[in-house]
């Protein structure tokens, strides 16, 4: 006689039933991978308390593998995302916003990977009308192919259009979907996002019975490698959190790579952030570059990554790689556009280094996982919630506070023309 099942067995098999949202049980009828709302995640991270998602941009297979093992070691909740511009429609990365989720299902399946995963499309930039035109055709076709949180970015534009763009868009993100906003492009110590900006935005999707689970800021930090060492501004994006806690909206951490692991701490025990990208520094490590203990790269006296013997890819691929960077005049920080030409030629290599590959990423992500972010077993949790409510839908944390008769069109212009900003140098800051 099979003995019987135990009760965390019986729990994810309830999981696997209730807690994959329509668009995944449709995709992904048979599997027993749980991808779950980006909702989930962030509450699993507030259960725990003082502890913050790892959320592991897939430039690559390896990255995604990687980052699936460690969060299976760890027995941690995590998302598995894509920025517009490593996976939208002008990519520079092979995984994109519509094949994701089928990458991540697949691997989580192959791999018996069993903590809940959200599939996120990070940073879905909106510069301008024709953006937002497009992205009424895109956004549909992404929850379509799996996706199951996304963060609108409308922060490239003025204060009063980020707002309403992101109103204007919000009808076609499912309600039981994660959804993230954003406050400030991500620029270093340049064009710092205020409480005021922080609380405009807020308030106005809030009179409109929008409820972001998470908000991003510029607090000081870059995206990709960290030049500086001045970074996130612990003391700055707890004054934000702080002037938004009554919209009960956590924080989104964008450019983790260059930051240390004690301010990266700070971030976790000091502030509401439950969410941190983590890019350049798994790209970096898949390849085998050396990088510091907190994934920056580190780069030799000529200004050129340092590549670790026998670690990521072999001498002659990155010899291959290295060539193919000079020849189109890629900088240090434009190795990134290497992932789309190179990925068919990394997955052609011996399986060995295919397996080191995303084992080095698993290691820095289960350190990251547990050591920094504070993330360990948030895996139950999770899973817990989801039993609770007894669906993939989760209630929102908040509740209509403003009245939407004072956050009309004219009304929000008018209050943004009250406030005093400064928005920082232009130029492309994308991920």
């Amino acid at each position: 006689m099979a003995a019987p099942a135990s009760r965390a067995s019986r729990g994810f098999k309830k999981a696997l039933e209730i807690g994959r949202p329509p668009n995944i049980r449709t995709l992904f009828p048979n599997s027993r991978a749980l991808l779950v709302s980006g909702k989930v995640i962030d509450r699993a991270m507030l259960a725990k308390g003082r502890a913050v998602a790892l959320a592991a941009n897939g430039r690559s297979i390896f990255v995604i593998r990687g980052a699936l093992r460690a969060a299976q070691r760890a027995n941690a909740a995590v998302l598995i995302e894509i920025a517009k511009s490593e996976g939208g429609a002008g990519a520079y990365c092979a995984v994109n916003f519509w094949n994701i989720a089928r990458i991540v299902d697949a691997c989580c399946n192959e791999m018996g990977i069993t903590v809940p995963v959200a599939v996120h499309a990070d940073h879905y930039g909106i510069k301008g009308a024709k953006d937002v035109e497009t992205a009424k055709t895109e956004i549909p076709s992404m929850f379509e192919a799996g996706i199951t949180s996304i963060a609108i970015d409308a922060s490239h534009l003025p204060d009063e259009q980020n707002l309403l763009a992101s109103i204007e868009l919000n009808p076609l993100v499912p309600r039981w979907a994660g959804l993230e906003t954003e406050v400030g492009e991500i620029k270093g110590k340049e064009g710092l996002s205020t409480p005021q900006e922080a609380l405009f935005l807020i308030q106005g999707l809030n009179a409109h019975g929008i409820y972001p689970d998470w908000i991003a800021l510029n607090n000081g930090t870059t995206h990709g490698i960290e030049a500086s060492d001045s970074g996130i501004q612990v003391g700055l994006t707890r004054q934000i959190h702080d002037a938004i806690a009554a919209y009960k909206v956590s924080g989104a951490q964008h450019g983790t790579s260059g930051n240390s692991t004690q301010r990266l701490k700070h971030i976790a025990g000091q502030t509401r952030t439950t969410k941190a990208n983590v890019a350049t520094a798994l790209q970096m490590i898949a390849w085998g570059i050396e990088v510091n203990d907190y994934g920056n790269a580190i780069l030799d006296a000529n200004g050129r990554f340092i590549k670790v013997p026998g670690a990521g890819v072999t001498e002659p691929m990155w010899a291959e790689m290295e060539a193919y960077a000079q020849a189109h005049n890629l900088k240090a920080g434009d190795y990134k556009k290497l992932n789309l030409p190179f990925e068919n030629k990394l997955l052609g290599q011996p399986r060995g280094v295919r397996q080191r590959m995303a084992r080095r990423v698993e290691e820095f992500a289960h350190r990251m996982i547990v050591d920094v972010f504070n993330a360990r077993d948030t895996a139950p949790l999770a899973m817990e919630i989801l039993l609770a409510a007894g669906s993939h839908h989760l209630r929102p944390k908040a509740r209509r506070i403003e009245k939407p008769a004072e956050w009309s069109p004219e009304k929000i212009r008018q209050k943004a023309a009250a406030l005093a900003t400064d928005k920082g140098p232009q130029g492309d800051f994308e991920d």
